[in-house]
């Protein structure tokens, strides 16, 4: 993910953070206020409630109170008093007064609980109201809720008992009130969105035509089920919610007050209903308020972090490039950034870097290119200095024989000259394998199975594993079946294998076992190649691949030096593992398809390129193991010397196998003819190590 969009995704987090904050903080506080709203107005009307039932209950109390102390009650208890007394004279007398005072219930009763008369139900004269003579004194007892029977069913009346003057032992009770329905909720004051229902308990179950509000009877009633079931569980006030529909708008919230009576007896409910359809609409402004201004700030979002990705990542991209640029060889890149914040002197450092850089290499290249110088020379010195003197032995001898007679003479010299010439040979085979290093030429890739060139290999050397005299090598093949394809030069890899299967029979001069084997990796073929031998030293196998380094008595250390080369040349690698007296393995990686320059795509001006400022003359004048010596600054030795001079070895450079651009000029000097034909031989070329 680019820094652009971890920007950008951040400053969305952020602002999607702080707008959910806000809309979840608003969202609850305005819950809350709807919420301390509902309960005020529900408290407020709960009181309302309380207050004219209690008013109400007052007046009826001092209505019957008034209709028990009238003249024409106490009359009527006198008359009733009297034997042979006829109640039924006074059967329409309660439906009178009633209509009178403008109550819906009203009933004399004698001493007994017997009805005297009805005005809520007249065909009831005659029977008990025994509950009305369980109170002796009853004008303390106000106005209370209690269960009546009427000609059209039984109801909750609100009602007062009052006793007549007594007449003798005996006295009337006059029972008066009115009905708690329609009538006594219509009186209600409610607010918008509220409303009031009661519920008459009359019944053991519950019923739809006991639940009433102002206009009447109530539709979905069974739905308010739950809700008294809930308060006949637990008599107390309490809160529910019905859902009248899957639209949370729809939903209502209902205070429940249990109505009871003189026993704590549950007669009814009073269920006072809010709308939570003005508070779901406000959350749901309120949500997309937030979801507008989330959006405006995801664009605001994106203007900001194109804007800061823009002054941040420009300056940083053209820091990568120019990295970029350094990594792939340009050591004179430059980033050009005039800021003076923190990027502009970071650009002002990498530029400073890259400057040290190239100074520091041209100070190295010039130091590696004496080193190779003298190397060269030492090591030159050193291999033509055994020739030089048997010739100049043999010159002095003919200088000496020439005093002497022709017979002596012809004789000397015909010994002198072959000595002569023997040394010569010498000469230009010690001359043509330092040529041969240095004319390594570049691969010519072609499609080549890895396992046919081992097998070829192994073919090439099978007189030798059994040769009479010697002890036998065995060789065993481990190849994998339909092993890739690979990109390489196959004389050129056939050369390197050839020279470690070489290295591979000298270390074994007891005979042993000879492992070839192939394998494919991540788009790379593998090849190993394993001896029985003594093993080598982890100091040894740090030097195996150091120009000039050899664990022999014979041979100029080079053999090793260019199998890497060529495996270098092909974009591969070569590794060893050894363990005294076990044995060694050298493993190398060459990929499928390398990506590496072969003589075929290389300008003729490659090497000419490679030769850095003043020293082409000097390039061109030394053999080219040495002129392609600074052309690379890259892999290190293996010796691990890092980038300083020789101790008793070539630069680095030479072993990275990139050294052979400027091939050509160095060949010159010790026969072009020769050294042509040599760098193409397979096994004479170069001299195996151990």
């Amino acid at each position: 993910m680019t820094f652009r969009s971890r920007l950008f995704w951040l400053f969305t987090f952020f602002v999607l953070l702080a707008v959910g904050i806000v809309a979840a903080g608003v969202t609850f506080v305005t819950r809350n206020a709807f919420e301390e709203l509902d309960a005020r107005r529900t408290d407020a009307l709960v009181a309302q409630f309380r207050e004219e039932f209690k008013q109400r209950g007052e007046e009826a109390a001092l209505q019957v109170k008034g209709i028990a102390d009238a003249e024409a009650t106490t009359r009527m208890a006198i008359e009733l008093m009297r034997p042979n007394a006829d109640a039924s004279t006074y059967y329409w007398d309660a439906r009178n007064v009633a209509a009178a005072h403008q109550l819906d219930i009203l009933d004399f009763v004698a001493t007994d609980g017997t009805i005297i008369s009805s005005a809520e139900w007249p065909a009831r004269a005659g029977y008990k109201l025994s509950w009305v003579t369980k109170t002796d004194d009853w004008a303390s007892a106000g106005a209370f809720l209690v269960r009546m029977d009427t000609q059209e069913g039984p109801t909750l009346g609100l009602m007062a008992v009052a006793n007549a003057v007594p007449v003798a032992d005996k006295r009337i009770y006059v029972v008066g009130g009115k009905k708690l329905g329609k009538d006594f909720i219509s009186t209600l004051a409610l607010s918008e969105g509220m409303r009031a229902l009661v519920y008459l308990n009359l019944d053991k179950d519950f019923s739809s035509d006991g639940l009433l509000d102002a206009n009447g009877a109530v539709q979905e009633a069974e739905r308010f089920s739950p809700l008294v079931e809930q308060v006949r569980q637990a008599p107390k006030e309490q809160t529910a919610q019905i859902a009248w529909s899957s639209d949370p708008a729809s939903a209502e919230a209902f205070h429940l007050l249990p109505l009871e009576g003189r026993d704590n007896e549950l007669l009814g409910v009073l269920l006072i209903g809010a709308s939570q359809r003005e508070r779901v609409m406000v959350e749901h402004r309120i949500i997309l308020l937030a979801v507008g201004v989330a959006g405006l700030g995801l664009l605001l979002g994106a203007l900001l972090s194109w804007w800061g990705a823009a002054r941040i990542t420009q300056p940083v991209t053209k820091l990568v490039n120019g990295a970029r640029e350094v990594a792939a060889g340009n050591w004179n890149a430059r980033v050009d950034l005039r800021s003076k914040d923190d990027i502009g002197q970071l650009a002002a450092a990498f530029n400073q870097m890259t400057e040290q850089l190239v100074d520091q290499r041209d100070r190295l290249v010039q130091s590696e290119r004496v080193a190779a110088w003298r190397e060269l020379a030492r090591r030159l010195a050193h291999e033509l200095k055994n020739p030089l003197f048997p010739l100049q032995i043999t010159v002095e001898n003919l200088r000496r024989a020439r005093m002497k007679s022709a017979e002596e003479f012809d004789e000397v010299f015909d010994e002198s000259t072959e000595t002569l010439l023997a040394e010569i040979e010498n000469l230009k085979g010690i001359i043509g394998r330092f040529s041969d290093f240095a004319r390594m030429p570049r691969p010519e890739l072609r499609a080549v199975d890895a396992n046919e060139v081992v097998r070829t290999v192994v073919r090439l050397f099978e007189a030798q594993f059994s040769a009479v005299g010697r002890p036998p090598i065995t060789p065993e093949l481990h190849l994998e079946a339909n092993l890739p394809v690979i990109q390489a030069d196959p004389l050129l890899l056939h050369r390197a294998i050839e020279n470690l299967v070489l290295n591979a029979m000298d270390a074994m001069p007891s005979g042993g076992v000879l492992a070839l084997a192939t394998s494919s990796g991540e788009g790379s073929v593998i090849i190993e190649i394993a001896d029985t031998g003594s093993g080598l030293t982890p100091e040894e196998c740090e030097r195996l691949f150091t120009p000039y380094y050899t664990t022999k008595l014979h041979g100029t250390g080079l053999g090793l030096a260019v199998v890497q080369s060529v495996i270098s040349d092909h974009g591969g690698t070569i590794s060893v593992e050894s363990e005294s007296g076990v044995g060694t393995t050298f493993r190398i990686v060459l990929m499928i398809r390398p990506a590496v320059e072969t003589e075929r795509n290389v300008a003729p001006a490659a090497s000419a390129d490679s030769v850095s400022k003043g020293q082409a003359r000097v390039a061109a004048a030394a053999p080219a193991a040495v002129a392609a010596v600074p052309a690379v600054e890259s892999d290190g030795a293996a010796n691990g010397t890092g980038g300083e001079a020789f101790s008793d070895a070539l630069p680095r450079d030479v072993e990275s196998g990139e050294s052979h651009e400027a091939h050509g000029d160095g060949a010159a000097d010790v026969g072009a003819d020769d050294a042509a034909a040599n760098s193409r031989e397979a096994i004479t070329t170069s001299e195996p190590e151990a």
